[in-house]
C-alpha cells in the first residue's frame, strides 16, 4: 500500500521492548521545522535518546525493585501496584496534551520542563521516607514523562528529514533496544549492591546531561497548525476517571466488590470517563478527536493494542515479583531473567519489517498475538519450581517472537487507517492506549493474582493442617533465609500458582487480540 504522506513508511530496524508500538510513526508524522534548522543534529539526537531512555526503562527497572521497596517500607501488595500505576496513570492520561503543549509552546521548552519535573520527582522518590511520599513522587514522575516523551519524538521528526530521519530513528530505536534489554538487570544490580533508592538517584546526572545537550543543540521549534487551546478539561477528566477505576480495582481484593467505597470509585470512574467523551465530542481542539474511531481498522488496531499490552503489562509486573518472592532470585537475577524477550524484539525486529508488505497487516496481527498467547500460556504450565531454563526461558522467547511479529503491522494498520494529516494524532492515541492498558492490567490482574494466591494457599494450609492465620503473606517474604519448611514452600508455591493464573488470563487476552484483528482489520487489497 502506498504511503499517504511523505517519509511515513516504517523501515526495518531494532525496536525497544519498552517503547510504545507507534513511536516511530509519531516521529515520521512530524513536519520538519524549516524555520528553525538544527546545526548540531547529533547532539540533539543524543539529548532525545537520553531523555526518552530515562522514561522508557523507568517502569521495568522499578518492577525488579518492588520486593526491596516492600521490605524496607512495609508496603502492601496494593501499595506496590500504586508505585507503578501512579506513574502509568499520569503518563497515559497526559501524554497527548503533553504533545500538544510541545507543538504550541515549543518542543525544546516542554522537553526540558519535562526532564526537570522528572528529575525532581526522581530525587523525591530516592528520598521517600514512606509509601505515600513514594507514590506521590511517582505520580509526579509520570507528569514529567508525559511532557518529555512526546516532545523527544517530535524533536527527532522536526530536526531530521529524508534518509537522515531514517538513520536517526534507527539509532534512537537501537539504543532503546539496548537499554530495554540491559536496564532491568542493571537496575537489579543497583538494588542488590546499593539500594532501591539508587535507581532513582541515577536519573539525576543523566537528566543534567540531557538538559545541557538540549540547551546547546535543540532548536525550540513549534508546529504551525498547533491547536489554539489545550484540552485541559479532557485531560483532567481522563486522569480522574482512570484514577477512580484503578483505585476501586486495587482495593477490591481486600474490601470486596460489594464494598461501598469500591462501588463508589467504580461509579465515579465511569461517570468521569463519560464526561470525558462528552468533552471530546464538543471540544474545538480535543486531545482525542472521536471521529478517527469511525475507521473500523483504527478501532480494531487500538483494541488489539489494548488487549495485547494488557497481558504484557501484567506479566512484566508480576513475573519479577514472583521470581524474587517465590523462587529466591536476587533483583539482578530477576532483571537478567527478563533479558531474552527485549533482546529478541530488538534483534528480530530488524528483519520482520518486510513481512507486512508480503503478507499484509491483518495476517500478522492475527499470527503475532497468537504466538504471544502461546508464550503467555507456557508461563502457566506447571513445570517444576525454579526451572528457569525449562519454564521461563522458552516462554519468554516465544512471547518475544510474538511481540516482534505484531509491532510493525500494528504501526502499518494505524498509519493506513487515517488520513495523512491525522497520522500524528492516531499514533499518539495508540501509544496512550498501550500505556493505559498496562495501568488497567496491573489493577485487574492484581485481583486475579491476590485471589488465586489466597485460594491456592488456603488449600495447601488445609492439607498441612495449619491455621489460616498464615493466609495473607503477600506482604511478607515467602522465601525464608532459614531452612525451607512446609509452610515456606506452601507460600512460595502459592505465589507461583498466582502467576500462572495471571499468565492464563494474559494468554486469553492475546488470543482475543488475534480475534479482534481477524474481525476488524481489513484484508490487504
Amino acid at each position: 500500500m502506498a504511503s499517504r504522506y511523505p517519509d511515513s513508511q516504517p523501515r526495518a530496524h531494532a525496536v525497544a521492548a519498552q517503547a510504545s508500538p507507534c513511536d516511530e510513526l509519531a516521529i515520521r508524522a512530524q513536519p520538519v521545522a524549516r524555520d528553525r534548522p538544527c546545526a548540531r543534529k547529533r547532539l540533539a539526537l543524543s539529548a532525545t535518546i537520553l531523555g526518552s531512555s530515562m522514561a522508557m526503562i523507568d517502569g521495568s527497572v522499578v518492577n525488579v525493585a518492588l520486593p526491596s521497596i516492600q521490605r524496607e517500607l512495609g508496603a502492601s501488595i496494593a501499595a506496590m501496584q500504586w508505585i507503578v500505576n501512579a506513574y502509568l496513570l499520569f503518563l497515559g492520561a497526559l501524554v497527548l496534551v503533553g504533545g500538544s503543549m510541545g507543538d504550541k509552546l515549543g518542543r525544546r521548552k516542554i522537553f526540558i520542563a519535562g526532564i526537570a519535573v522528572f528529575t525532581a520527582a526522581s530525587a523525591a522518590c530516592g528520598l521517600a521516607p514512606g509509601m505515600s511520599w513514594l507514590i506521590a513522587a511517582r505520580a509526579l514522575q509520570g507528569v514529567g514523562a508525559a511532557l518529555l516523551v512526546p516532545s523527544s519524538l517530535a524533536i527527532i521528526g522536526a530536526v531530521f528529514e529524508g534518509e537522515e530521519r531514517g538513520r536517526a530513528i534507527g539509532t534512537w530505536a537501537g539504543v532503546g533496544a539496548i537499554t530495554s534489554s540491559v536496564g532491568p538487570a542493571a537496575g537489579g544490580w543497583l538494588v542488590d549492591a546499593f539500594s532501591w533508592r539508587a535507581i532513582f538517584f541515577l536519573n539525576l546526572p543523566l537528566a543534567a546531561a540531557t538538559i545541557l545537550l538540549a540547551l546547546a543543540s535543540v532548536p525550540d521549534s513549534h508546529k504551525a497548525d498547533a491547536p489554539d487551546t489545550l484540552d485541559w478539561p479532557g485531560a483532567a477528566c481522563a486522569a480522574a476517571g482512570l484514577a477512580a477505576l484503578t483505585y476501586g480495582l486495587t482495593e477490591a481484593p481486600a474490601r470486596g466488590f460489594a464494598d461501598a467505597r469500591v462501588l463508589g470509585m467504580f461509579g465515579a470512574g465511569v461517570a468521569l470517563l463519560a464526561v470525558f467523551i462528552a468533552i471530546e465530542a464538543k471540544s474545538r481542539d480535543p486531545m482525542i478527536p472521536l471521529e478517527v474511531f469511525r475507521s473500523r481498522d483504527f478501532t480494531g488496531a487500538n483494541l488489539v493494542t489494548l488487549l495485547l499490552y494488557f497481558g504484557l503489562g501484567g506479566v512484566l509486573f508480576f513475573l519479577p515479583f514472583t521470581l524474587i518472592r517465590a523462587y529466591g532470585y536476587t533483583a539482578a537475577e530477576a532483571g537478567a531473567a527478563l533479558l531474552p524477550m527485549p533482546l529478541i524484539i530488538g534483534v528480530l525486529s530488524r528483519f520482520t519489517g518486510g513481512l507486512t508488505s508480503r503478507f499484509g497487516a491483518r495476517a500478522l496481527l492475527v499470527a503475532g498475538p497468537c504466538v504471544a498467547g502461546i508464550g503467555f500460556g507456557m508461563l502457566a504450565l506447571p513445570v517444576a519450581a525454579g526451572g528457569y531454563w525449562t519454564r521461563f526461558l522458552p516462554a519468554l522467547v516465544v512471547l518475544g517472537i510474538g511481540m516482534t511479529i505484531t509491532v510493525a503491522p500494528l504501526t502499518t494498520a494505524v498509519m493506513a487507517s487515517v488520513p495523512g494529516e491525522r497520522a500524528g494524532v492516531a499514533s499518539g492515541i495508540n501509544n496512550a492506549v498501550a500505556r493505559v492498558a498496562s495501568l488497567l492490567a496491573i489493577a485487574v490482574l492484581g485481583i486475579v493474582f491476590v485471589w488465586s494466591h489466597d485460594a491456592a494457599l488456603s488449600a495447601r494450609l488445609d492439607r498441612l493442617h495449619l491455621p489460616h492465620e498464615n493466609l495473607r503473606v503477600l506482604d511478607e517474604d515467602a522465601v525464608s533465609k532459614a531452612t525451607s519448611t512446609p509452610l515456606v514452600r506452601a507460600r512460595a508455591d502459592s505465589i507461583a500458582d498466582a502467576l500462572r493464573a495471571v499468565a492464563l488470563l494474559s494468554a486469553a487476552c492475546a488470543f482475543g487480540a488475534a480475534g479482534v484483528a481477524a474481525a476488524c482489520i481489513g484484508r490487504r487489497k
